[in-house]
């Protein structure tokens, strides 16, 4: 194979060594040093919200922030079916009950069908939201590739019933509202709580690592207290709660702030790329480039074909493999949450999008440090091989 372009690669243009080493140097390179509060104080400056706890990943966040909203073993929380299992498995760890909630077009929890479960299907009284007699404490939403949620329709039912919202925005560090009740606030700040993922694949990168934040200040300092093994005497080691060892290290904070530096780069060339993107697949009869929600900035971290299933009736597999033989690396849309072992006798609602998207969303190649070419490659490797397959269907 001549040529290959992975889905989604690091980007290290910036101080990244040199941080690290930094890190090294001081031999602060565990769970203590000065890179995490800087990281940490980036975080907060970029989101414009009050504190960040930087943590291990982006699911010990979202653990944490379940911890931290008081949910607990019998509770329910409404969930998505189409996102990476790794949003609804702290519901598990908290010994609570999902039910899933369909998405909209946008790939997101459809804010309609939410407030509908919760007046149809529940019951309010005595000041709390009952499903079937379990107290609802709290809806994850995820903001999908980046593509923000109707923050505004969710707020709003979560409000009324009472419901904590806790904002997964592991995929969207840097979307933004731009218009109505939440203008100029980014993904992971609008609910009552935000995760964050700093995984290898995200638009920046500690290797492993994410993040937490939340409406109230105390709020932060628990998740962050529990993150640390909830040590309230660090010399004659008292714990007053049961804790985590969810503590972000040094050396993945080094690396975090070097690549905070060039967050808004990377976002500019995730723009600029999936512009090109689009004018690639202008018109093209077999697949069409996803789009984002109207009245945001999305950051378009990952970038969604979605096929034509009446032209292209192969299967993902196949039309991935076939570009793997073209050098192109593509991923198929996760496998619907629902319908895997561990969740399938959980209840579902009205899941009408999430069957529809799932055998037709392809994720194409999108890292930072794509070039005009590579985007052109792909795209007549794209083109040729759903040519190729609609052909012989």
């Amino acid at each position: 194979m001549e040529r290959f372009i992975p889905l989604s690669v690091p980007n290290f243009e910036g101080n990244e060594k040199k941080y690290v080493m930094e890190a090294i140097e001081s031999t602060w390179v565990s769970t203590g040093g000065g890179y995490i509060k800087k990281l940490e104080g980036q975080l907060a400056g970029f989101l414009n919200t009050a504190d960040v706890a930087a943590c291990q990943s982006g699911t010990a966040a979202l653990h944490l922030s379940l911890v931290d909203a008081g949910v607990g073993p019998g509770d329910v929380v409404l969930v998505p079916p189409l996102t990476f299992i790794a949003a609804v498995n702290p519901v598990k760890y908290q010994f609570a009950t999902p039910v899933f909630i369909d998405c909209d077009d946008s790939l997101c929890m459809d804010p309609e069908k939410l407030k509908c479960f919760c007046e149809k299907e529940c019951s309010c009284k005595g000041g709390g939201l009952t499903y079937r007699g379990r107290p609802v404490k709290a809806v994850i939403v995820v903001h999908v590739f980046g593509n923000m949620a109707d923050m505004e329709g969710i707020m709003e039912t979560a409000g009324r019933y009472g419901l904590k919202v806790i904002e997964d925005a592991t995929e969207a560090l840097g979307s933004c509202c731009l218009t109505g009740a939440y203008r100029g606030k980014y993904a992971g700040t609008i609910g009552d709580y935000g995760a964050f993922s700093f995984n290898g694949n995200k638009i920046i990168t500690t290797g492993g690592g994410g993040a937490a934040t939340a409406k109230e200040g105390k709020d932060v300092a628990h998740i962050r207290y529990l993150s640390t093994q909830a040590k309230d005497d660090g010399e004659f080691y008292i714990h007053h709660e049961v804790g985590y060892n969810y503590r972000m290290t040094n050396l993945q904070a080094a690396l975090g702030v070097a690549q905070m530096e060039e967050l808004p780069e990377f976002i500019r060339r995730k723009q600029e790329n999936y512009e090109r993107y689009r004018e690639i697949f202008d018109g093209f009869a077999l697949a069409r480039l996803m789009g984002f929600r109207d009245g945001t900035a999305p950051n378009k971290w990952f970038y969604s074909l979605l096929i034509d299933r009446g032209k292209v009736r192969a299967s993902m597999g196949e039309v991935i493999g076939a570009l793997k033989d073209e050098g192109v690396q593509a991923r198929a849309v996760w496998g619907l949450i629902h319908e895997q072992r561990p969740y399938g006798g959980e209840d579902t609602y009205m899941l009408e999008k999430a069957p529809y998207y799932f055998p037709r969303v392809l994720n194409i190649p999108c890292s930072t440090q794509l070039t005009e070419d590579d985007i052109a490659y792909v795209g007549t490797c794209i083109k040729r091989v759903l040519e190729g397959l609609a052909d012989g269907t």
